[in-house]
């Protein structure tokens, strides 16, 4: 019964999840796996010490690339500077700069574009949305929503926020870890 109830809860996570795939692919592995008696290993975590400024800021690897971000929950995306775009390697001179975006320093336009690969610590997404500012227009990288949304759940708690991901299936054993800045 007790397992029968974990299913239902389980879907009723996927049905939430409805509008990304790997989200409910999860979901249906951790189903599976429980009907056959095996469990998933504890959820990958990264915790950020929060800055003297205020700010939670790390190192992030985009597209293997190590790049510094701040964390913003009210950044609809991840904002990527032209800057730190380039040294990653994007395809810059294919971009359209015809999104409008409000940001701490003004106005300005931004391209959109998908990141392979975006990695905070062991937390990795792949097919993140992005935008990317014109020259000189932001001075940080900004992981915004488009990445946060991903994860199973985000929070403060005191001066730490923990970035908490999806449980892996056997084999991977992770543990909570801090973020270097």
């Amino acid at each position: 019964m007790i397992r029968f109830l974990l299913v239902l809860v389980m879907l009723a996570g996927a049905v939430v999840a409805y509008g990304d795939s790997d989200q409910i692919a999860r979901a249906s592995h951790r189903v599976s796996h429980m009907f056959r008696g095996q469990a998933a290993s504890p959820a990958p975590a990264v915790q950020i010490q929060r800055g003297q400024a205020g700010e939670f800021a790390l190192r992030a690897k985009i597209n293997g690339v190590v790049a510094p971000m701040v964390i913003d929950t009210g950044a609809t995306s991840v904002v990527l500077t032209w800057e730190t775009a380039k040294a990653i390697g994007l395809p810059l001179e294919m971009l359209e700069y015809d999104v409008d975006l409000d940001t701490a320093g003004g106005h300005t336009k931004a391209a959109r574009l998908t990141l392979d690969r975006l990695a905070v610590g062991h937390l990795v997404e792949k097919s993140v949305p992005a935008l990317v500012v014109q020259r000189g227009q932001m001075k940080t990288n900004l992981l915004g929503m488009s990445f946060l949304d991903r994860l199973e759940s985000w929070g403060v708690r005191s001066d730490k926020l923990m970035l908490t991901g999806y449980p892996e299936l056997q084999g991977s054993h992770r543990r909570s870890r801090t973020a270097v800045d």
